[in-house]
């Protein structure tokens, strides 16, 4: 199984990759479509604002390949933003591979913005293949200031003075909102799970 991590130019990809070397699996870091589309699966990581991440997908050709591929697609926090259909951060048109549209994470009255830390998972499809052993409450680490709408597709919850999706789970396409290569032992689940769902 070869799992392609595709490198935008604005992702933590070490963290990411010394993650998956943990749990054994093959993976390559890659801007080419070639190995993306042969890859049995993807992870699309990111970090920082989602204009720049957008204008990165359209420099390197990746915008259809993206929104067409058909195997198991993972977003990691900025990369699971960039799966819905737009962002408030920056106004631009994301992949649309999930419906709804990122805003604006409102802080809690006395809490710095963004939302950098620990939360917890409040699990609202227990039954989502990512989530199998993760528990109701089990803490991730967030590091972001937009968040994704509750919807259909979310799996689990977390909140910083509003809900918002921190896992989604919908037709193959995965993300989470928090950054799974840093979240210990709940990360690195979330992430065997990955390399475990059907293709």
């Amino acid at each position: 199984m070869t799992v392609a991590v595709v490198d935008l130019g604005c992702a933590n990809l070490a963290s990411v990759g010394f993650a998956l070397e943990r749990l054994g699996a093959r993976f390559v870091m890659t801007r080419e479509a070639d190995v993306i589309s042969s890859a049995e699966r993807v992870i699309l990581p990111g970090v920082g604002a989602a204009g720049f991440a957008v204008e990165r997908i359209e420099a390197l050709g990746l915008r259809e390949l993206l929104t067409g591929l058909d195997q198991p697609l993972l977003g990691i926090c900025l990369g699971m933003q960039l799966l819905f259909d737009g962002s408030d951060e920056g106004d631009v048109a994301c992949l649309g591979r999930l419906a709804g549209r990122i805003t604006k994470l409102p802080a809690p009255e006395n809490e710095p913005w963004p939302h950098m830390g620990w939360s917890r998972l409040s699990l609202t499809r227990p039954d989502s293949r990512l989530l199998h052993g993760v528990e109701d409450g089990a803490y991730a680490y967030f590091v972001h200031g937009f968040a994704a709408p509750v919807n259909a597709a979310t799996a689990a919850t977390a909140d910083y003075g509003v809900d918002f999706a921190a896992v989604v789970d919908q037709d193959g396409v995965y993300g989470c909102q928090f950054h799974p290569e840093r979240s210990s032992e709940v990360g690195a689940r979330i992430l065997q799970n990955f390399l475990e769902v059907p293709c």
